[in-house]
């Protein structure tokens, strides 16, 4: 978490040059955020990392000749413990759950909006996580089905599952219960159990929790 008062500091990793200037022109005129840098290289990522306070790298996947997951080893040598939030036009899904499992906080995909950015941004920064939903339920699938251990998850009755699924769609209590011809009160007790058996508290927990249940499996 971030000190009160204290504009969060923001380094871009991005091989194409307007993309940086654009994105650091917006956030520069955000509230609350300060752009401490941007580069286009895995080298000259890891000089800055190791000059400047960094809270939150802005991570394109395609560098060059290296990649976001080349960052992510570097990052780790530094023990850089800064958010690291992937804005890209693209990644694989094992891409992504080597990602995960190197301790991203989110993928956003660059076709939205800047004022959607702003927002995941100060979601990464406030301890939640990021992630284009469509993905997730993708990434989660593969690994839950590779896992062998008794987990929450595991345990789950196929409508507290369908309910995670419209979770990870974003779908607020009614619109799932739209889509599965309940009412919104058994909606709101499946999301009660579903609490109880994973330990959540929250919508933003629950995701949070079922990527570190299967980041082993990713």
């Amino acid at each position: 978490m971030l000190e009160r008062d204290r504009s969060a500091r923001i380094l871009l990793v991005d091989d194409h040059a307007l993309f940086r200037e654009s994105v650091a022109r917006f956030l520069d005129g955000e509230q609350g955020f300060e752009v401490v840098g941007g580069c286009g290289t895995v080298e000259e990522a890891q000089a800055l990392l190791r000059e400047r306070e960094v809270d939150l790298v802005l991570l394109d996947f395609d560098l060059g000749q290296r990649d976001g997951l080349d960052f992510m080893r570097v990052a780790e040598a530094l023990c850089f413990k800064g958010k690291v939030l992937l804005v890209t036009a693209g990644v694989s899904d094992s891409d992504a759950a080597s990602l995960i499992r190197r301790g991203i906080s989110g993928i956003f995909p660059k076709h939205n909006s800047p004022v959607l950015l702003a927002e995941a941004i100060r979601e990464v920064l406030s301890g939640k996580v990021w992630f284009d939903q469509g993905q997730l339920q993708k990434i989660i699938g593969r690994a839950a089905s590779k896992e062998d251990e008794p987990t929450p998850f595991a345990k789950l009755t196929e409508r507290e599952r369908q309910v995670l699924s419209f979770v990870f769609d974003g779908l607020a209590n009614k619109e799932i219960a739209d889509q599965l011809q309940l009412s919104e009160s058994s909606v709101k007790g499946t999301l009660q159990q579903l609490f109880q058996k994973t330990g959540a508290r929250t919508r933003g927990q629950l995701v949070r929790i079922a990527l570190e249940q299967f980041k082993d499996q990713l």
